[in-house]
């Protein structure tokens, strides 16, 4: 596997050592590069122009787009995210009409609540049935199991 794949799969649960590895000896490097670049050229470029803009934007933002660089678990990108949303921002203005301010934030609920499901490998209705079932007699202290990310299906 090519090391820009290796630096960025997604396939990496836990720790992910190796590509965190792969990214410090790898990516560290040409980040801090661009960094200093930056930087430098930020001091070059007259103040309200539209690359100051673009300069400030991300240097304003680098810790967080540098944190993937200390962590092997964390996406290189949002990809993933981005691709679970884009239904719902497609279809954003056919909502405009869900009648009134609180059934438009019903519907956001269940969308959030959809794609969360799908996000942590869930079939959507067999976790929201599941949960919805076991809710009225489930202890309030062991709620968290009723989470996404420590949710087991019962049978």
């Amino acid at each position: 596997m090519p090391a820009a794949q290796r630096l960025g799969s997604r396939h990496c649960v836990g720790a992910c050592p190796e590509r965190q590895q792969l990214r410090q000896t790898q990516a560290r490097p040409i980040a801090d590069a661009l960094h200093q670049w930056m930087l430098a050229h930020r001091q070059k470029v007259p103040n309200g122009s539209a690359t100051a803009k673009a300069l400030d934007y991300s240097l304003k933002r680098w810790t967080a787009l540098a944190r993937y660089l200390e962590d092997g678990a964390l996406p290189i990108d949002n990809n993933r995210v981005e691709n679970l949303i884009r239904p719902w921002a497609l279809g954003r203005s056919n909502w405009l009409f869900a009648g009134s301010l609180r059934s438009g934030q019903r519907a956001a609920t269940i969308m959030s609540l959809i794609q969360s499901a799908k996000l942590n490998g869930h079939e959507p209705h067999a976790y929201l049935k599941d949960v919805l079932e076991r809710l009225p007699m489930h202890k309030a202290s062991q709620i968290h199991d009723l989470l996404f990310q420590h949710w087991k299906y019962s049978d």
